[in-house]
């Protein structure tokens, strides 16, 4: 005896499905092909074969690839200094609020890699680079003044520039994007900034 099954349709094939893609998901593929070809190097046909949707439906929801440069470039700036508004970052010796501050510079890089990748290679060819480029500078002025702060409180050593010190720990942790891989590699965000706190720290912080 056979019974029959209630169809209630709620997971009734009704064919092939086209992608709809939100403004999130298309500036993730725009960030990906940007990082892959270069800014300059993208046209609006690159970004509709890459999202599989005409260019059409790429100004529906955007005026252009500019646009798409600045909402990307903005949330990695946004992170940034959303790490400067945090109580650790704001309270406290500077020392200590340094050390906070650079961790969470990396865990910012490494969880929004594309998007803060892409902020580290703009050149500055367009209005919406070189506001990126002047906000980024801005960011580096204020943890550099945290950098200058702990020296005067005679918490790091005194035999280094603080503007030298200040591009060198820059430059350690904007090297992360050139290699880290979230998905191989076997390392884990937070053991990448426990090792980026340790090296700078280990070297800045006066003995004793």
């Amino acid at each position: 005896m056979t019974t029959a099954r209630r169809d209630t349709g709620a997971r009734r094939d009704t064919g092939p499905r086209r992608d709809t893609y939100t403004p999130d998901t298309l500036l993730a593929v725009a960030v990906r092909v940007f990082n892959e070809r270069g800014y300059d190097g993208t046209s609006m046909e690159h970004l509709s074969k890459a999202a599989g949707i005409s260019k059409s439906s790429i100004y529906h929801h955007v005026t252009g690839k500019e646009e798409l440069l600045r909402r990307a470039v903005s949330r990695a700036l946004d992170g940034l200094f959303g790490i400067l508004g945090e109580e650790p970052a704001r309270v406290g010796r500077a020392v200590e609020r340094l050390e906070y501050v650079t961790r969470r510079m990396v865990e910012v890089l490494t969880g929004e890699l594309p998007y803060v990748t892409l902020l580290l290679r703009v050149r500055g060819n367009t209005d919406t680079e070189r506001w990126a480029m002047e906000r980024r500078r801005e960011f580096d002025h204020q943890v550099a003044e945290l950098l200058r702060a702990a020296a005067a409180d005679g918490d790091v050593r005194g035999d280094i520039p603080v503007r030298l010190a200040t591009r060198l720990v820059f430059g350690m942790i904007n090297s992360v994007a050139e290699w880290y891989r979230p998905d191989g590699g076997g390392l884990r965000d937070r053991e990448v900034a426990d090792a980026v706190v340790k090296l700078v720290f280990g070297g800045l912080r006066k003995e004793g």
